[in-house]
């Protein structure tokens, strides 16, 4: 069984007992065993295929959509830093973007530009690399919609690109192997009218601060939503708007939504959810399916 002892050197950072809490936006959870941020692709590159195969490798991006158990994670937890957040403007309404490039940067960059057909990535909190694991969408846009290409390395650092169609993408899901780590994605706009595209943009922003609670310690949308309905709604008619777990809260504006309060766990934002779940498959019969990613150990008892 190999330790960290048994990892590869790094030209990046790699801390140990890395406290993952700050980099979730519950503010919630555990300690990584270790904690990598690499200084390039090369130098991920090499670690991936260096790293022995039994040691457990998770990727997060900005945490938005992400619960860290209280026990922490076992094995290392890659973070792509600002090596991975270059974005350019390409000919042909194109845009390149790393994979640790945050969702609305890129949008604004596409936007300055006169690339239309990114805006909704305005309304995803996260990172080019999530929206690509997780098909992320908001407002009526998708990433399946506009990816042309997307480029990755495997567990053994080898470098892959993935046309829109081997992607494997449905709603919320990407068909990609769990170990496979993307680097960075292309995307095939259109060409458009900054101002009208900005004015989209903004459009988008006024209507996330109105119906969601932007600026609490929440995880974004909480379930999926199933086929023909809105998971909001159904938590709604169960009754759990406002329903709470310890320090844990179901949104009093916006139902899909979990807040954690100061003192709250990532148990008690677990137990809520799963304590949601039971009363609307109880009054509805629908099994709502977690959105946010949850990754890591419960506490020990």
């Amino acid at each position: 069984m190999s330790t960290l002892d048994d990892l590869p050197p790094v030209r990046g950072a790699l801390q140990r007992n890395a406290p993952l809490a700050p980099l979730s936006w519950f503010r919630t959870g555990g300690a990584a065993d270790a904690l990598f941020t690499p200084a390039d692709e090369d130098d991920l590159a090499r670690f991936l295929a260096r790293c022995p195969a039994d040691v457990p490798v998770t990727v997060i991006g900005l945490g938005s959509n992400l619960l860290v158990r209280d026990g922490g994670v076992r094995g290392v937890v890659i973070r792509l830093g600002k090596a991975f957040q270059d974005i350019a403007v390409e000919p042909g309404s194109r845009v390149r973007a790393g994979a640790g490039a945050p969702d609305v940067k890129v949008a604004r960059a596409a936007a300055e530009a006169g690339v239309a057909g990114l805006s909704f990535l305005r309304g995803i909190p996260g990172t080019i690399g999530g929206a690509l694991r997780m098909n992320g969408g908001a407002y009526g846009g998708e990433t399946s919609d506009v990816l042309a290409s997307a480029r990755s390395l495997d567990r053994a650092g080898n470098a892959r690109v993935w046309t829109n169609a081997e992607m494997g993408f449905a709603y919320r899901h990407c068909g990609a192997p769990e170990d496979v780590v993307f680097v960075e994605a292309i995307f095939a706009g259109r060409p458009g009218d900054p101002q009208a595209i900005l004015a989209e943009m903004n459009a988008i922003t006024e209507s996330r601060s109105a119906t969601q609670p932007v600026n609490t310690r929440t995880g974004g949308s909480t379930f999926r939503n199933p086929d023909g309905d809105k998971a909001w709604r159904l938590i709604d008619a169960a009754g759990c708007r406002g329903l709470r777990v310890g320090g844990a809260q179901v949104s009093e504006m916006h139902c899909n939504f979990l807040i954690a309060h100061p003192g709250a766990t990532s148990a008690d934002v677990e137990a809520l959810g799963e304590e949601v779940r039971r009363r609307v498959r109880e009054t509805s019969g629908v099994d709502l399916h977690w959105e946010i990613r949850r990754i890591g150990e419960p506490a020990p008892a």
